[in-house]
């Protein structure tokens, strides 16, 4: 590979890795809601020893800048398996 394309390389590199951590500064301590879980747990109090129950609901979420650097990732690998493909 000639110096003209490390160059291009690097270039291309940095300005994802710019585009992502200034996307990422935005969203910091956002997260992205994956999936809702119920279970069945006991009621509080008195009416928990008589053996009523009550619904508990948990919302798994994943975070925002993990989510947006795994596409990053993706989208670096993307380009230069095509970069390799063209190349071949």
């Amino acid at each position: 590979m000639n110096k003209t394309n490390e160059s291009l390389d690097t270039k291309v590199a940095k300005a994802a890795l710019g585009t992502v951590a200034g996307i990422a500064t935005t969203v910091v301590g956002e997260s992205i809601p994956v999936a809702v879980v119920s279970s069945t747990v006991p009621a509080s109090g008195i009416a928990g020893w008589l053996g009523f129950t009550t619904t508990a609901t948990t919302v798994v979420t994943l975070p925002t800048v993990g989510v947006l650097a795994l596409a990053a990732l993706v989208g670096y690998g993307i380009y230069k398996g095509l970069e390799a493909a063209q190349n071949n």
